[in-house]
């Protein structure tokens, strides 16, 4: 398949080296001294699931020149979602879907109001990675999974054929919304109390406190996404717990990460979405609204 990656970060540069060792045509779009090293260096991962090196990668610093694509795979952060979503024209065919991988679940609409909802298909990633160094990612723990929305044609079952035959665990979901849910409930969880502690996973849920917090704010999230009408299952966030308890002790949240490196935030459209739309439904979410509280002021990034 023919597979551009707007937004060549942890998830968009893991996924789309392994499609292009597969054999894929695989274009990644990056920017700065992180474009310099793909193009210079090739695009590397460093993953327990075995390392890749894409040399040559086709590297690109816009959608200009790359042409017509099967699929895009749309991972730049959240602020820069329309922004990144308005030059996606050139690369476009009416057949072409674009699956947005990025955190929360406003994302989704705001990619279809610019171009239009006949070209999206939902996606969910769960793995844990992050650029160590420009042209390097690294991939921390085994979990990498993508869950992707059903299409009535084929992009989506060719898309989960082009990305087994890579070796990327894969799911069609008949219930997509909900699998986004799932993704939002859990994340903004852990995004938020790891971030706001400066802990790694494995710190966190051993510690009472902060373990007590963790499950406290993802069931003010599960609470809201019940109160929409998302059929999220009764016992998710004792499961997600479970879930939580089997992580990679070192594992640390991409959000965490953009902390420690003083770059933007995502909490506006995470902790801060469950607090923000908690208040709008006439819901109480304190735990979620304590923590974008405590991470606000570092929301901008270092000035």
């Amino acid at each position: 398949m023919r597979v551009a990656i707007f937004g060549t970060g942890g998830v968009g540069g893991y996924f789309g080296a392994r499609l292009a060792a597969a054999g894929n045509d695989v274009h990644f779009i990056a920017r700065g001294a992180h474009l310099a090293a793909i193009r210079e260096r090739g695009l590397q991962v460093e993953s327990p699931l075995g390392n890749v090196a894409i040399r040559p990668a086709r590297a690109h610093e816009d959608t200009a020149g790359i042409g017509p694509v099967d699929i895009v795979i749309f991972a730049v952060k959240l602020w820069d979602a329309a922004s990144a979503a308005a030059k996606l024209e050139p690369v476009l065919l009416p057949e072409t879907a674009v699956i947005p991988f990025q955190n929360g679940i406003e994302a989704p609409g705001v990619v279809a109001g610019v171009i239009g909802a006949q070209h999206l298909l939902g996606g969910v990633a769960y793995i844990a990675t992050g650029i160590r160094a420009p042209g390097i990612i690294a991939h921390t723990g085994t979990m990498a999974r993508m869950q992707i929305g059903k299409t009535p044609g084929a992009a989506s079952s060719r898309f989960a054929e082009a990305c087994r035959a890579a070796g990327v665990q894969i799911e069609v979901s008949e219930d997509i919304d909900r699998a986004r849910w799932e993704k939002f409930v859990f994340l903004s969880a852990l995004s938020g109390v790891t971030s706001l502690a400066r802990k790694d996973v494995g710190a966190c849920r051993a510690d009472p406190g902060l373990r007590a917090m963790l499950e406290t704010a993802m069931r003010e999230a599960w609470a809201l996404g019940r109160s929409r009408g998302v059929a999220l299952a009764e016992d998710f966030v004792a499961e997600r717990m479970r879930f939580i308890d089997g992580l990679h002790g070192h594992m640390r949240t991409s959000m965490q990460h953009d902390l420690e490196q003083g770059n933007r935030l995502e909490a506006p459209w995470l902790c801060g979405a469950v607090a923000r739309m908690s208040d709008q439904a006439g819901l109480a979410a304190p735990v979620s609204r304590k923590i974008f509280a405590a991470l606000q002021p570092y929301v901008d990034g270092r000035r």
